[in-house]
């Protein structure tokens, strides 16, 4: 018999066993607690709370490790495509090279958007936040595709699930952008591989042909692998959560999609923005707010700097950075945020209060910048994030359908409100 943990509750022990991942994780198997207690645990927020056994990516925070099915991110980032990315999140291996044909055709097979689907552009006002499209947009594919709503669908239709997904969020993105700015739609292209077609449906004019930069092409690249998945966070968390009821997939990701447009998760590099923005209407005084910062007695943060799981440092930070100079350096940029972001960067890694913390820019911090400098607006940041993050709802959703062990969450409370009392009509209160 395994190592167990002892639960002692009403002078009577509980044996449960404990389970170890394959990187020597350990977690308590408390899911016969209830039934054989009538006690549950209270983990609020489950950071706590192992929700499922995942193969997917491995994590460890205090390291500074993240692995995509046992690939170190900065490997695959460096050597990789998104498109391969997505192959070997989804399916558990990197593709072959006819395997990877196969899955770059279906994105091509699928890009174009049913024609009624674009009618539903025109209903939206140029006010309206991209995030909300994109998962109204998502949703709405189940209409267009009742063919792939089986409940339990095949590994053949998943795989034409993930291709629809995967290919026709980056054109609802690039529609919904052209929306907010008044310009007419672009269809994808068929010459043109994942990342040139979406900036092409992107930033191409009556006028003009957005002219593909290899080097902005190759920062987005990287940016969409190292935002491809996270494991168990908000959104994935969602996406498992609104699946184990057999939800389809459309909805499914939906659901993911509204989960990240939230500031605590997807907004941080808007956030960032917000804060540079800030920091230059106020004249551009850096160093006031290093000092908001330290006050012992101030709640402000600079956002950007620091990670709720990275402890000492985000492995996907140093790739980024390298991007986000290369990017500046290339397309000459001059933006006075621009100016702000690289000073308080420089100033935040020689000052000893967040060295000493380690609150290293993060991810967040350089992914704003390059795609302020690619003119990309700042309502569009957590879409791009979605784009990205797109192959890691698909396999987490696909692994949970296909696991036979897998139940409908359904999490339980501790009520702490009224006690039983009784109806007293309105005339009578």
């Amino acid at each position: 018999m395994g190592e167990t943990a002892k639960i002692i509750l009403d002078g009577k022990t509980y044996e449960f066993p404990v389970i170890v991942g394959t990187e020597n994780e350990k977690a308590i198997d408390i899911s016969k607690l209830r039934a054989q207690s009538g006690y549950i645990t209270l983990d609020n927020g489950f950071g706590n709370t192992g929700a499922c056994l995942s193969a997917i990516t491995f994590l460890d925070g205090e390291k500074g490790i993240l692995r995509y099915r046992g690939y170190p991110v900065e490997q695959i980032a460096e050597k990789s495509t998104f498109v391969e990315t997505a192959y070997l999140l989804i399916h558990g291996e990197l593709p072959t090279a006819k395997e990877s044909q196969a899955f770059s055709d279906s994105f091509t097979a699928h890009a174009e958007l049913h024609k009624d689907m674009l009618n539903f552009f025109q209903g939206y006002p140029s006010t309206a936040h991209p995030m909300g499209i994109l998962s109204a947009m998502l949703c709405s594919l189940s209409a267009y595709h009742p063919e792939l709503l089986n409940p339990e669908p095949s590994p053949q239709e998943i795989k034409i699930l993930a291709a629809q997904l995967l290919s026709k969020v980056r054109t609802i993105s690039a529609y919904t952008y052209r929306k907010m700015n008044g310009l007419p739609f672009v269809p994808p292209r068929k010459d043109l591989k994942y990342i040139p077609n979406f900036l092409y449906m992107m930033f191409s004019t009556p006028k003009k042909e957005y002219k593909i930069d290899q080097t902005v092409v190759d920062a987005l690249r990287a940016l969409l692998i190292l935002h491809a998945d996270h494991e168990q966070n908000c959104s994935t968390s969602t996406v498992r959560v609104v699946g184990s009821s057999w939800a389809n997939l459309f909805a499914s990701i939906s659901a993911g999609v509204c989960a990240l447009w939230g500031p605590l998760h997807g907004g941080a590099n808007q956030e960032v923005v917000e804060m540079l923005e800030q920091i230059k209407a106020d004249g551009g005084n850096i160093q006031k707010y290093i000092d908001k910062a330290k006050a012992p007695d101030s709640n402000y943060r600079l956002m950007g700097f620091g990670h709720r799981v990275y402890k000492n440092f985000d492995p996907r930070a140093k790739i980024i950075k390298q991007k986000a100079d290369e990017v500046l350096k290339k397309l000459g940029v001059h933006d006075p945020l621009l100016d702000i972001a690289m000073k308080l960067e420089e100033a935040v890694l020689k000052d000893e209060y967040f060295v000493k913390r380690k609150l290293y820019p993060n991810v967040d911090f350089y992914s704003g910048i390059i795609y302020k400098a690619m003119g990309i607006p700042v309502d569009m940041f957590t879409v791009m994030f979605a784009i990205g993050r797109m192959p890691g709802w698909i396999a987490h959703w696909k692994e949970m359908r296909e696991n036979p062990d897998s139940k409908i969450c359904r999490p339980r409370q501790v009520y702490n409100g009224k006690l039983q009392r009784d109806y007293v009509p309105i005339g009578k209160r």
